[in-house]
């Protein structure tokens, strides 16, 4: 079970905003999060995975504190270990496709397995900048992958991929969360690209 209850503070062009979250959420589960531009989705899968410090609040992870601001405990985002696919996609611009899998994980039948999920075999020897918005998207989901989280954050991971692709890939995707029991955040604009992926869903309102 993951169980969150945080305050943070947010600046948006709405002004003063305070992003509340208080929910508990079974291992192996994913759930769809969504709600107005603004209200802090992002900013609340950067405070699970440790990039950002709530001012409130614990988050408590299959029994582990991640964060207990009253306790002062916060673990570092290397000791949470959970993946995360970024908005920007934040693909290294000197490695090739294979480098960013193999700097992730040692495992070359796994790397293999991911390039076919990803269809991005034929592409390994390619630095992000020769690869299209579509591809670059599927090579971020597939570094995430690499490590074989437990915890897996999503913000916006298929807006660039073409139709057709993207439900080859959600459904490649289902059969590997279930198998590696993947708990999953996606924070997604467009519900109905997520429905048939998720079983849970989260509302972020816009607070002030």
């Amino acid at each position: 079970m993951i169980s969150i209850n945080i305050e943070k503070k947010l600046k948006t062009y709405h002004g003063q905003q305070v992003l509340k979250i208080a929910g508990h959420f079974a291992m192996g589960s994913i759930t769809k999060i969504y709600g107005p531009s603004g209200a802090g989705k992002t900013t609340f899968l950067k405070v699970i995975a440790g990039f950002v410090q709530p001012e409130k609040g614990n988050i408590m992870v299959d029994g582990l504190p991640w964060l207990d601001t009253t306790s002062k405990i916060s673990l570092p985002a290397q000791k949470r270990m959970a993946g995360f696919v970024f908005q920007d996609y934040a693909l290294f611009p000197n490695m090739t496709v294979l480098e960013h899998l193999e700097y992730a994980t040692k495992d070359d039948s796994w790397i293999k397995r991911l390039l076919a999920i990803g269809k991005l075999e034929t592409l390994t020897t390619h630095k992000p900048e020769y690869l299209s918005g579509g591809q670059q998207q599927r090579l971020a989901i597939l570094r995430a992958l690499a490590t074989k989280p437990k915890l897996l954050l999503m913000d916006e991971p298929f807006s660039a991929i073409d139709p057709k692709m993207k439900t080859e890939l959600i459904r490649e995707l289902q059969l590997l969360f279930k198998e590696l029991g993947t708990t999953v955040f996606i924070v997604s604009h467009n519900l109905p690209e997520v429905e048939g992926l998720s079983n849970g869903e989260l509302m972020i309102p816009l607070v002030s």
